[in-house]
């Protein structure tokens, strides 16, 4: 172990962020701001929703209200400290408060990842085998893949957890990023991270590209069951039902794709953390609209509550 290198609670780590000027992290105030506002608001909307309007109570609109949930969790563990930086410009952030951070964004990652899984299967039954589909996406199946969903991301959350906090760190140590990710953990630490790696590897294709393939594999059963459909009603209605969802897999996959798959350059790291603050802040923001704005069932939904709170509001 290195001198002045501990591993220990008293760390304090300075979370980079992004090199802007003044006027630039304003800016950045600003959109972050509205951006997490507009995602807790519409992904709580569509979570309540589900609950409460019983034509909701759907294997598709189930699924949708646990990624809302997730979306939540996932943007109130990364952009309030970085807002916290830009209005105060204090990028300090203790280990505790660290490792919270790392474990709750590890956690909704994965859960986004098997929840968008679960939804292409969903959506593979209802095209491919519409007179099965009450049979297949019984209550008790979609009750098991939501639980699994949340169970494997909490395990897979608690090793990201275990392997980071063990490490040992500088008494204050830079974090290039704008939350603490376990990757640019692992590039600060003086321990040896050569097994923690080898598990990051094993995550990505378990956890990232394994559930990617099945969406793949469920959208091509899809595509291929629509072109034998004779009637273009039929067609449309068919791709109608999954444009929402494919829509989500384009948004939260093509960063992802363009992070892991750019070379490295001296400018890398800046564009990186852009790309990534566009999965964790911009697709969770957007996920709502994507799910609402052509989506009769939600707004009809919206519109019932509404009469209600109007007819209770003028007896």
């Amino acid at each position: 172990m290195e001198d002045g290198c501990l591993n220990s609670t008293e760390n304090l780590f300075y979370i980079s962020a992004f090199s802007i000027s003044k006027t630039g992290q304003c800016l950045l105030l600003t959109a972050v701001l509205l951006m997490y506002l507009m995602t807790i608001v519409g992904n709580m909307t569509i979570a309540l929703l589900v609950c409460l309007v019983p034509q909701l109570h759907t294997p598709m609109y189930f699924f949708l209200s646990n990624l809302a949930i997730s979306d939540v969790i996932y943007v109130s563990v990364t952009l309030p400290k970085l807002l916290f930086i830009l209005l105060t410009r204090d990028h300090w952030v203790s280990f505790s408060a660290c490792m919270t951070q790392l474990y709750f964004f590890s956690l909704s990652a994965a859960s986004d990842v098997f929840v968008l899984t679960s939804m292409s299967y969903d959506r593979y039954v209802a095209v491919c085998k519409p007179l099965q589909y009450s049979s297949i996406m019984s209550k008790d199946v979609c009750l098991s893949l939501a639980l699994s969903t949340w169970l494997i991301s909490a395990t897979n959350a608690i090793i990201n957890l275990l392997s980071t906090s063990l490490l040992s760190f500088c008494l204050t140590q830079k974090v290039d990023h704008f939350f603490c990710d376990h990757k640019a953990l692992y590039a600060i630490t003086s321990s040896d991270v050569t097994s923690r790696n080898i598990v990051l590897l094993c995550q990505d294709v378990l956890l990232a590209s394994f559930p990617f393939l099945l969406i793949m594999t469920s959208y091509v059963f899809i595509i291929s069951t629509i072109l034998k459909i004779r009637s273009s009603e039929g067609r449309l209605k068919a791709c109608s039902s999954c444009t929402s969802h494919l829509t989500t897999i384009i948004l939260f996959y093509g960063p992802i794709i363009i992070i892991y798959g750019k070379p490295e350059s001296e400018g890398s790291k800046e564009v990186e953390r852009l790309l990534t603050l566009l999965y964790t802040a911009v697709v969770p923001m957007l996920n709502p609209f994507v799910y609402t704005l052509r989506n009769k069932d939600i707004l009809n939904a919206i519109s019932n509550i509404k009469r209600k709170r109007n007819m209770f509001l003028t007896k």
